[in-house]
């Protein structure tokens, strides 16, 4: 038989195989390595590496299940024409389990992207660590592991939960800077159902342990969450269009051609915030009205809900928007948002991307629960993400700024480069009522009707509160009609370009994690 028949037999039996497979994966409702690679990155573009490797274990029958690749498909491709080295484990071989080869292979590309400075996107779809190649298996996670910190900040890296993610394998997108699940497909978990119930004797389901809905809404491990894998293959190349390719380049830039004809001023601005202060609003509006239509990309949407975190483009320039919602929890900051924030506000200054605060936040949520919880750590690491971020910081205060929430998201001594107010805005340590029931204690307790006297004094301290007040000492730079916010926006942003700041000498500092 001549080697063109061979190859020929050969590429038959591959195709069989790789047809039957194929058939498990989808009557499992999911798509195969390749075909998620295929719908992913830009047509004709992928080139794979190592796929003839395997491993080298041959104990505990090992040598049976000896398969090309390993398990893994690894390589590089393009996204908008913009260069990405990827993997993708492949659940049909060896049930796309962690081993020695494996793991090189991961390690390999990820080398590669360093060097190149591509993002990373992982897709993950394994049974965990091969337990036939025992402490070799576990190594190679850690090898993996040791990388993707040498990568942070340096490159995006990025997650995709399309099967399950057992074991040590979740740290791998726990390390990652945004992770993507599927609903009913995807799960993540340290220990499964059988071995907690052995533990602890709770019983529950591979779903409720780790599923897309628990991890998107109450962990915040997942960023993502999608009910399918064609919509979430298409958020990832949208979420990547936001994104430099490394932290030495800028975000790319997505001005159309003619969007300058359309600018004009913003009057339904005028009409966000309510005349009751104590009545809330969606700052969904406010971002919607402020950016380019339809750009802005929410992260973390399902998670701490009283704050909204995102990326948007203001005249075609990316920026990272951090915004309290006034109609979830007043806007207050609580522990889950804190995090929220913090980890946000490191990745856009790792990566050049400006940041600004739409603030209305009356301060960091009382209560005997947040504070057994630890507010304080949490909280500390709003202010240390902020004052140690150097990309340019504006902040927009709406209708008020109270506490230790205004340190935070606010003061001018924390960094920022630019504090901005509507004519709303109210700048204090607490809102009147609460402060007059402290400063005017006695007066209001001896007065003939206490709640006309508490009223009174609430009236004339919210004087004290005015944002031009404030401007007076000097810690607001400016206050603007609500319609023009988009345009000194843009002109504030493009003052601040070219900014650099100089760095302290030091190892690292002591982040309270």
């Amino acid at each position: 038989m001549s080697i063109k028949e061979n190859l020929k037999k050969l590429e038959e039996k591959t195709k069989e195989a790789e047809g039957l497979k194929s058939e498990i994966q989808h009557q499992k409702g999911k798509l195969t390595a390749r075909e998620r690679i295929t719908l992913l990155l830009d047509e004709g573009s992928f080139f794979e590496l190592d796929s003839f490797a395997e491993s080298r274990f041959s104990q505990f029958g090992m040598d049976k299940k000896r398969v090309a690749g390993d398990g893994v498909i690894v390589g590089f491709g393009k996204i908008d024409s913009r260069q990405v080295y990827i993997y993708s484990q492949d659940f049909t071989k060896i049930g796309g389990s962690l081993g020695e080869a494996h793991a090189k292979k991961i390690v390999k590309i990820m080398d590669l992207a360093l060097k190149t400075g591509t993002p990373v996107i992982g897709i993950i779809d394994s049974g965990g660590a091969r337990i036939q190649e025992g402490i070799a298996s576990l190594d190679g996670y850690g090898s993996i592991f040791k990388k993707m910190i040498k990568a942070s900040g340096v490159i995006p890296q990025i997650t995709v939960i399309v099967g399950p993610s057992a074991g040590g394998a979740s740290y791998s997108p726990g390390l990652s800077d945004f992770v993507f699940m599927v609903d009913k497909i995807g799960q993540m978990y340290i220990t499964g159902p059988e071995v907690i119930k052995s533990v602890t004797g709770e019983e529950t389901s591979f779903e409720a342990l780790g599923g897309s809905e628990v991890h998107s809404q109450k962990s915040g491990c997942c960023h993502f969450r999608f009910n399918s894998e064609e919509n979430c293959f298409l958020e990832v190349r949208r979420l990547l269009s936001y994104l430099p390719q490394n932290n030495l380049e800028t975000p790319p830039i997505k001005k159309g051609l003619f969007s300058d004809f359309f600018e004009k001023e913003n009057l339904e601005l005028s009409n966000v915030i309510p005349d009751k202060e104590e009545k809330g609003y969606d700052i969904q509006l406010v971002i919607s009205e402020i950016f380019d239509k339809n750009s802005f990309l929410e992260i973390h949407k399902d998670f701490a809900k009283n704050v909204v975190v995102g990326l948007a483009l203001l005249q075609g320039e990316v920026l990272g928007v951090v915004a309290p919602q006034p109609k979830v929890l007043a806007g207050v900051l609580d522990v889950d948002s804190s995090d929220k924030i913090a980890r946000f506000v490191r990745f856009c200054d790792a990566f050049n991307i400006p940041l600004l605060n739409l603030v209305d936040v009356p301060g960091y949520l009382p209560g005997v629960d947040q504070e057994q919880a630890g507010i304080i750590r949490h909280g500390a690491k709003v202010l240390y993400a902020f004052s140690e971020a150097s990309v340019p910081k504006v902040s927009l205060i709406l209708r008020k700024a109270f506490g230790g929430a205004y340190i935070a998201l606010c003061s001018k001594h924390l960094g920022y480069d630019k504090v901005i107010t509507w004519p709303s805005a109210q700048l204090a340590v607490m809102g009147a009522e609460q402060a007059v029931k402290i400063i005017y204690r006695k007066e209001i307790s001896a007065a003939k009707d206490s709640k006309k006297e508490r009223a009174e004094k609430a009236e004339d301290f919210k004087k004290t509160l005015s944002c031009f007040e404030a401007a007076k000492m000097g810690q607001v730079d400016m206050i603007i009609d609500p319609k023009d916010t988009r345009k000194v926006l843009q002109e504030i942003f493009s003052s601040l370009k070219d900014k650099r700041e100089a760095k302290v000498s030091r190892k690292h500092g002591n982040m309270p994690l």
